[in-house]
This record gives C-alpha cells, sequence and structure tokens, in this order.
C-alpha cells in the first residue's frame, strides 16, 4: 500500500498513519486483496471551493471530494492484476470537517476518518446517487469505522 499524504496544517500529519490503517481495515472488510496507491490532501474551504467549483460545477465549498482514476470497466482488471492499482486523490476540507465535527458533536479525528472512508469508498466505485446506492455504501462506512475509538 502506499499513502501519499500531503496537509497544509503540520497538526494532522499523524493521519497518514491513522489513514494507512483504515485503508488496511476496509480492504479486508470489502474482502480486497491488491496493493492500493492513494493521494489524499487535507486542504482548507477556499481551496476545496475551487476544485468543487471547477470540477463539480458547484459554487460552494464542500467536506471531501474524491478523483477515481478508474472506472467502473477498468477495476476488476486492475485489481487482478498483481500490480500497485492507483486508485485516485482524496481531497477534504479541514475548514468543513471542523464545522461538521462541532456540529454533530463529535471529535475532529472522527469526522476527518468519516470523510477519509467515505473519499476511499468514492475511490473504490461506491456511490450515493440513489437510495439503492446509498443502501450498500453508508452500512460500509459503518462497518468500517466500528469499533474505533474517535
Amino acid at each position: 500500500m502506499e499513502l501519499d499524504f500531503t496537509s497544509i496544517n503540520e497538526d494532522f500529519n499523524n493521519y497518514e498513519e491513522i489513514y494507512s490503517y483504515l485503508i488496511e481495515k476496509a480492504f479486508k472488510v470489502l474482502n480486497l486483496s491488491f496493493d492500493p496507491v492513494v493521494s489524499v490532501s487535507f486542504i482548507d474551504n477556499e481551496e476545496i471551493h475551487k476544485i468543487n467549483k471547477e470540477y463539480r460545477k458547484i459554487d460552494r465549498p464542500t467536506d471531501v471530494i474524491s478523483f477515481a482514476f478508474l472506472d467502473n470497466e477498468d477495476r476488476a482488471k486492475e485489481y487482478a492484476s498483481g500490480m500497485p492499482v492507483i486508485l485516485g486523490d482524496i481531497y477534504i476540507s479541514l475548514d468543513k470537517a471542523d464545522e461538521q465535527a462541532k456540529e454533530y458533536g463529535h471529535s475532529m479525528k472522527r469526522e476527518l476518518c468519516f470523510l477519509f472512508v467515505h473519499g476511499l469508498l468514492h475511490l473504490l466505485g461506491y456511490d450515493h446517487m440513489t437510495k439503492e446506492d446509498e443502501e450498500i455504501m453508508f452500512p460500509l462506512q459503518d462497518k468500517i469505522l466500528e469499533g474505533e475509538t474517535f
């Protein structure tokens, strides 16, 4: 596994280790056995707003944006290749994560872990655009985060 991690705030550099653990746990839950490559960047609301506007045409900041490098047709072949698989990029707004942690009454660590797992599942092809998709993706998030103390 390779995790390319960058943060605008040094106080959050320890998340590289936490996210590596969460990748391993997610792969166990999902019964995946390939070698993933994931890029994660902690950014601010201004930067994620620009990304959201440019790529999603939504003119506001958001909490997490994922850019998957594989489409559904390529996934199975890449996963079975025996080579490291570049899954894509995850951008997380520290500003938005802080707002949401306060709003939901839980820790910043719990929020950042939730947002990472959410983004990782998007990279793996999961979505929540329909009710049926939600009923698959959201329980997986819960299962991956289950038992963790944040």
